[in-house]
């Protein structure tokens, strides 16, 4: 019998080799009893993943427990029913108990514990799991790991990439971290609300949920007046009373448009200001020599954007295959702006950029990844200049597949630049005097293309999960005017489909090549999210067949069978809500959605973090010269992966919450009028209902549906009364009357005006049946409303 100790970290951040060996300043744990070759129960199965996260992958289970043969197919079952049952849940190639950390996380190290040792949370962490974790700093030696090199140090306000462990001592927070790496020193720096005081001075409050208000000394206010957004660093700490702060600029009203994206850029801790050392190298360079270049300036490559693009990084064109190979077939080439030739490894430039993982698009701003001079200027594909690229020519067949590329890296010169509708008029019959001359020759042969290619798309059914996407129009004084749902045009899905294979074929080449890389990677639905969608489907007469092996084609499927129906959006909502995220990761694990095996992002450098790796990754392998991917690079394929993931989320969730505070300001001088609207999510607590001519989301109180016993039913997506069987479901279209609009939060209060619709015969009898231990809430007279988004 073999004895594993649980994971543990003494107070220099090393791991212990062996029981009784620990640091004097970690209790003893009761190790686990393991038999090896013998099949562990569930129990075990879970506590083993509790304490050993980094070891939470199918293969180190088996490989943990010396199990082979029969016994691994065993564990593989056992694995899936847990998650089946919400036991456990998938992480990018590990397992983790639901609500746990994964083995690396993006922690803000936010406070300190009574003892002075940092404590951070998660960089980002979904609201419906609650209050996010605490997790304890432990500062390694100053020589670092191992008595080697040096050890990284990070201080109150910073950024860190960590390596997480349960906590041995279960009396502070839940887990331990040793730091990686720090991502961003913040410095302290904090944003609030100015408000004076009497006799002088003011204070700040916080616009972060965890933030605290502060004492501004009137020698300190920086100029600023009563509602500025102000951006502040900490002047004194002391132990007794609130901080005070210094005012180190003054953004503006909090009412304007440039503020609430600042509050987003600020909360999120989204680098928007480029340090002089970027600027300087970004303004220092020259264009692109020839070197390791073949001369496609002829090539009538052109670039087909949206009319307001500032930089554009990809240009197309196709023509026929003259091979009698390929009867009917098509040759499609797509070039990228060579970022790698301009941006290189660990330069100012470089480290910018991962820094910023993303470029990040607000209504009235983009926070570029890349300062103008590169981004907008010498790798903008601008019309009629010569641009360094590297440009894949793909073959398709007349049904669509592939069936070659190649890889070069080019000079070339953009024939055109186009907008999304330009190009479609032309198309449409509606050529103006640029596309006239170029619909024959140029245009024509790029629809019919894409033609062919959507051939091979069909074949392949990918999720075509048809979401609107909404944009918010502004006036000139940065309010919203209006918020509007641009066409679909063939033109998007053009583009969208030669990008994707582009993609495909970054992927393969270096898969081919052996070489290291990022890929793009999209897990299926967990089997507990199945379940959810299962159920709720079986309550509309949807049949959703039970296993792992879900493939894009069975959602596909069902939203075949919702269409046109009453339920369709309701369909398409829980369709969506079921799949995971796409996240970045040097395992290959596929693209869920696309259903690709091979997927990599190549197509936009100037905005992506994880395309110039791919760049990177190409040039070297294909021998291209200079900007190659260096060994230093390849080796932190993983933490990178896991960092642009994150800032990825973080950028998503900055232009959430801009949006969300700017229809909240937007609104807020309509408080009382009644809107039309649709039940967008259901719970416990209350109904979300979003707008849709607005692109916003409200919340309905349950304590303001009215006085009866509202019983939740998750199956059903629906709350209805207990008395009357009136109540709501997940896509009913309802009334409501705005009740409050918060700003600066993003949050809208909503009454209810809708009575309640009769619910379907299952829920009637899911009451009847006293299911209640699945939630049952009433009205509660004098309850406060829940306020702002939940």
């Amino acid at each position: 019998m073999s004895r594993i100790p649980r994971e543990r970290t003494n107070p220099a951040g090393k791991r212990p080799g062996k029981i009784g060996r620990a640091g004097k300043d970690a209790p003893a744990v009761e190790p686990l009893n393991i038999v090896h070759g013998a099949l562990p129960s569930r129990e075990v199965i879970l506590r083993f993943i509790a304490d050993h996260p980094q070891k939470a992958s199918k293969r180190e289970l088996a490989k943990a427990f010396g199990l082979k043969g029969d016994n691994r197919v065993e564990l593989k079952h056992m694995l899936q029913e847990l998650e089946q049952e919400g036991m456990l849940q998938k992480n990018r190639k590990s397992l983790i108990r639901p609500g746990a950390l994964p083995p690396v996380t993006v922690l803000d190290i936010t406070t300190r514990d009574k003892d002075g040792d940092l404590i951070g949370r998660p960089a980002e962490w979904p609201e419906d799991q609650g209050v996010a974790p605490a997790v304890a700093i432990r500062q390694q030696s100053p020589a670092g790991r191992q008595g080697k090199g040096k050890a990284p140090v990070a201080g109150l306000g910073d950024r860190i990439l960590a390596k997480i462990f349960p906590a041995v001592d279960r009396g502070g927070p839940a887990y331990t971290a040793r730091i990686i790496k720090v991502i961003d020193r913040r410095r302290g720096a904090s944003m609030g609300v100015f408000r004076t005081a009497p006799g002088g001075g003011g204070r700040l409050l916080p616009i972060e949920r965890r933030g605290e208000e502060m004492v501004i000394d009137p020698e300190f206010t920086g100029g600023a007046t009563d509602g500025d957004l102000v951006e502040v660093e900490i002047a004194r700490l002391g132990r007794f009373g609130l901080p005070r702060a210094k005012v180190l600029s003054v953004v503006g009203s909090v009412g304007s448009e440039k503020a609430i994206s600042m509050i987003a850029i600020h909360a999120h801790g989204i680098p928007h200001v480029f340090p002089p050392a970027v600027i300087d190298e970004a303004e220092a360079a020259k264009p692109a020599s020839m070197s390791h270049r073949e001369d496609w300036r002829d090539v009538p490559l052109i670039t087909i954007d949206p009319a307001d693009a500032k930089d554009h990084d990809d240009a197309v064109y196709a023509e026929l295959d003259p091979s009698p190979d390929n009867p009917g077939g098509v040759i499609v080439t797509v070039a990228i702006a060579d970022v790698s030739w301009y941006v290189r490894p660990n330069s100012p430039l470089d480290r910018e950029a991962l820094k910023r993982g993303n470029s990040v698009y607000f209504p009235d701003r983009v926070v570029p990844m890349l300062p103008e001079r590169i981004s907008n200027d010498l790798c903008s594909l601008k019309e009629g200049v010569d641009r360094p690229a590297l440009a894949v020519r793909m073959s398709f067949s007349g049904e669509g597949r592939k069936i070659g590329h190649i890889f070069h890296r080019i000079m070339m010169k953009s024939a055109a630049k186009l907008s999304y509708q330009q190009a479609q008029a032309a198309i449409d019959g509606k050529p103006d005097d640029q596309t006239g001359p170029m619909l024959e020759p140029i245009l024509k042969p790029l629809w019919h293309a894409y033609e062919v290619m959507k051939r091979g798309r069909d074949r392949r059914q990918p999720l075509e999960l048809d979401m609107p996407e909404r944009k918010i129009l502004l006036k000139s004084d940065g309010t919203v005017d209006r918020v509007v749902v641009p066409p679909r045009l063939d033109a998007h899905k053009l583009i969208e489909e030669m990008m994707i294979q582009a993609n495909v074929c970054a992927a393969e080449t270096l898969e081919k090549k052996r070489q290291p890389l990022i890929y793009r990677i999209h897990d299926g639905p967990t089997l507990a999210k199945q379940e959810i969608l299962r159920e709720f489907l079986a309550t509309l007469g949807i049949s959703l067949a039970k296993g792992g092996n879900m493939r894009a084609n069975n959602f596909n499927g069902i939203l075949a069978k919702a269409d046109g129906t009453p339920h369709q959006t309701m369909v398409s909502e829980m369709v969506l809500r079921s799949q995971s995220q796409a996240i970045y990761g040097p395992e290959n694990i596929g693209h869920f959605g696309l259903n690709l095996m091979k997927y990599a992002h190549f197509t936009s450098p100037i905005r992506r973090y994880a395309d110039l790796i791919v760049h990177r990754a190409l040039v070297g392998s294909l021998s291209f010269g200079e900007g190659g991917i260096t060994p230093d690079e390849e080796a932190a394929l993983d933490d990178i992966a896991a960092e642009i993931s994150t800032f990825e989320r973080r950028a998503m969730a900055a232009e959430r919450e801009t949006v969300d505070r700017l229809i909240a300001h937007h609104l807020s001088g309509r408080v009382g009028e009644e809107f039309a609207g649709r039940v967008s999510g259901v719970t416990k607590s209350g109904l979300f209902v979003s707008l849709p001519d607005y692109g916003a989301d409200g919340f309905v109180p349950i304590s303001t549906l009215g006085s009866d016993y509202f019983i939740y039913d998750e199956a059903h997506q629906a709350l209805s009364g207990e008395r009357t069987g009136l109540g709501y479901r997940l896509g009913d279209s309802v009334t409501v009357k705005l009740a409050e609009a918060i700003p600066l939060a993003g949050a809208l209060r909503f009454e209810m005006v809708s009575e309640g619709r009769e619910m379907p015969a299952a829920v009637r009898s899911f009451h009847k049946a006293g299911r209640r231990d699945r939630g049952q809430v009433r009205k509660k007279p004098g309850t406060r409303p829940p306020r702002g988004r939940h």
